[in-house]
Parts: C-alpha cells; sequence; structure tokens
C-alpha cells in the first residue's frame, strides 16, 4: 500500500540550489523525473587491482558507530561525490548525469552532487541536506583523478567546516580515482569510441557533442 502522507521532497533549481517542497509519495512515484525523496534523486542532467593504501582516506567517527558496521553502508549513510566545479554550467551538468548513474548501480539511498568551488551546489550544501534527509555518516567521495592539493588540503577543510555545525555526524573523505584499474577500461573505451567517431562508425559521446573536437587534425 502506497503511503500518501505528506513528505519533505527536494529538487534542484537551474543554479544548482537544493530547494525543499511538499508532494505525496504518490506524486513522488508518479512523477520520478521531477521530484525526488531521499529514496528516489532525480537531477538536472547534460544532454546528451591497484589499491591505495588506508592513509590515502581522511575520516572522522562518532561513538555510535561499532568498527562492524565501517565497512557496510545503511540508509543512515550518505555518499557525496565532489568535483572541482566550473563557470560553465554544461560541465557541472555532467556532475549530475554522474550522479544519477552512481545512485542507480549501486542503490545508495542518499547521493548528492557537490562542486569544491565555483558552482552550487557547496560541499557546505550538500552536507547539510544528507544530514537533513537522516544520515549519520557522510562518505565524501572526491571526482578526481589524483590526490594534489585540493585532495590533501582544500577538500578536508571544506568538508571540516561543514561538518563542524552538525553535532555526531561521522564523516570520511575516500581516496580519488587515483590508479584504479579499471580506468584502464574507462580510457580504452573512450579512445575506441573516438575513433569509431572518427571513421563514421559512432556519434560524438555527451562530452565532445557540438564540440568539434573529435576530428583527425
Amino acid at each position: 500500500m502506497i503511503d500518501d502522507g505528506y513528505q519533505p521532497l527536494v529538487m534542484m533549481d537551474s543554479d544548482g540550489r537544493f530547494l525543499e517542497i511538499k508532494a505525496s509519495t504518490r506524486e513522488c512515484i508518479k512523477n520520478p523525473p521531477i521530484l525526488f525523496s531521499f529514496k528516489c534523486i532525480t537531477l538536472q542532467r547534460f544532454q546528451k587491482n591497484i589499491n591505495f593504501p588506508s592513509r590515502l582516506s581522511l575520516s572522522v567517527r562518532n561513538q555510535a558507530l561499532e568498527k562492524g558496521e565501517l565497512a557496510v553502508l545503511t540508509q543512515k549513510d550518505a555518499v557525496i561525490i565532489v568535483d572541482h566545479g566550473s563557470r560553465r554550467q554544461e560541465s557541472n551538468y555532467m556532475l549530475n548525469d554522474f550522479v544519477s548513474m552512481f545512485k542507480s548501480r549501486t542503490g545508495y539511498q542518499i547521493v548528492l552532487p557537490a562542486h569544491m568551488e565555483l558552482a552550487e551546489p557547496t560541499i557546505k550544501d550538500a552536507f547539510k541536506l544528507c544530514v537533513q534527509l537522516g544520515a549519520t555518516r557522510v562518505i565524501v567521495s572526491p571526482f578526481f583523478l589524483f590526490p594534489g592539493r585540493h585532495w590533501h588540503q582544500d577538500i578536508p577543510k571544506l568538508v571540516a567546516e561543514a561538518a563542524g555545525e552538525h553535532s555526531g555526524i561521522s564523516y570520511i573523505i575516500t581516496a580519488p580515482l587515483g590508479l584504479h584499474e579499471l580506468m584502464v577500461d574507462v580510457m580504452n573505451d573512450r579512445i575506441k569510441h573516438c575513433l569509431s567517431h572518427v571513421t563514421g562508425d559512432a556519434e560524438e559521446c555527451s562530452t565532445c557533442a557540438g564540440t568539434g573536437r573529435c576530428q583527425l587534425y
């Protein structure tokens, strides 16, 4: 049976700000492209084994979490995927697309985008919304390739400031994408697709579409 009671739902405006509205559970199910709750997120879209050592994860935990719970995501966990942020809004929309793909593939309940700078939502915005949606532990995952200054300094500082406004919330900043063996497959796929486009066997991908960059010089 569908609970038709009213609950807070969230949507994102054209500037990337989170807006809270009221709608019934039935509306959320009927109109998934527009509305999302902590169980279903829809974001604005842009058209279309080498492991890091444990020291490459920065974390803070509260007393409520037992050791056995740390490696398992629960309904009280939230994931924030952070990129650098761009003045080019189309680039920011691509993070929204990735967040949607990540959430649908993993099944995690709360997954939100955030930009380190230059665009909204900020890390502070996303962290606050995670708490409002019931999270007691926040996993901040940088959408960066290597652990440079942003991972060592800027992101930890911004996350600590955001967490400081919410008592009893644990967080961890995971390693960046780095030298994961699956990155080889990603790069190889990009190369093959671009070469296929050059030979006329494939359409432009959403990244190159309309730019005219995918060509031989």
